[in-house]
């Protein structure tokens, strides 16, 4: 059986894959030439990242397609239910990736509260001409420990979120929607771990009492963050999206930068994916990164196991 990794697979996933008998590919095939690839090929599964679509125009034009696997959590680049209707198989890799997301909101956050985003920009153009001025710039920075995590979505990623906060010694304040109260064990080198147990909140409260929020939500039709709830914060607010583009709105969040209202942001994602707003990649409040939460070697080793583990079990 032959296997096309468009979007790339971790050399793990590879070898896993070759010693159950599969052939993996690993040709990125423009998303225009996928459908005559696939076809003359023979391609049995369609392995994507977030770069390939996989609409129905492939479902349809594609008989020989068994398996769809997205490797990652979200799912908004594949038309999973028309798939499934069709009698594909569709998977992804929904806890693989959720470590290496959680460090990357604390690499934001941790960048935001001593204005790492803003220094790495200045200090190369004027370190050595206006260091004390920069000293002096960048001396108000805060402790994370003692402040106020808001995590909005505590699905296994905003779980990972919470073991770091909860690490670091901050209070955790949650809402979720579709969770009443979730148990977080954080677990220490030695073999110690504690138990936390959290009741979720209403969203206005977890608005009210953070300090900092991140945001773990699947993508959405509506923002989850827009004006009325940054009205709905306190002053100085950290906010870190590193969920999807589109769960904040990017207009009120550059406004609410200018007004201070919020005093920095940590964006992984952008609305306007690739080709995110010039405002927003050139505002100096904003830590940027471009849509790289799961691009650790770990998190990819992890993904390309659990592929293949998942792709022998359906399909051998």
């Amino acid at each position: 059986m032959k296997i096309l990794a468009n979007d790339g697979i971790s050399k793990s996933g590879i070898e896993a894959l070759e010693k159950n008998g599969f052939e993996v590919i690993t040709t990125t095939v423009a998303q225009e030439q996928l459908i005559n690839y696939i076809n003359e090929n023979q391609i049995d599964a369609l392995l994507v990242r977030s770069a390939t679509k996989v609409r129905k125009d492939i479902i349809d034009a594609c008989p020989s397609l068994k398996l769809i696997g997205r490797g990652g959590v979200g799912m908004d680049n594949i038309d999973v239910t028309y798939a499934k209707e069709k009698g594909l198989h569709v998977i992804n890799t929904p806890a693989a990736s959720s470590e290496s997301v959680a460090e990357l909101v604390f690499a934001h956050l941790y960048g935001g509260v001593r204005f790492l985003y803003d220094a790495n920009r200045n200090m190369p153009l004027e370190g050595d001409s206006r260091f004390k001025d920069l000293k002096k710039a960048y001396a108000k920075g805060m402790e994370l420990r003692g402040k106020t995590l808001g995590i909005i979505g505590i699905g296994r990623i905003g779980q990972a979120t919470a073991r770091i906060a909860l690490g670091v010694g901050m209070k955790v304040v949650v809402y979720d929607p579709f969770i009443e109260n979730v148990d977080i064990k954080v677990d220490f080198f030695d073999g110690q771990s504690v138990n936390f147990h959290i009741e979720t909140v209403s969203k206005d409260e977890v608005l009210k009492q953070a300090d900092f929020i991140t945001v773990h939500v699947p993508a959405q039709k509506e923002y989850v963050i827009g004006k009325h709830e940054i009205e709905e914060m306190k002053n100085g607010v950290g906010i870190v999206n590193a969920a999807r583009g589109g769960v904040v709105d990017e207009v009120a969040l550059i406004d609410a930068l200018e007004s201070g209202k919020i005093a920095f942001a940590g964006l992984d994602v952008f609305e306007n994916e690739p080709k995110p707003a010039m405002k927003v990649l050139m505002h100096p409040q904003v830590s940027l990164t471009p849509h790289i939460g799961a691009a650790t070697s770990e998190a990819q080793d992890r993904i390309g196991t659990e592929l293949a583990t998942q792709i022998t079990e359906l399909l051998k």
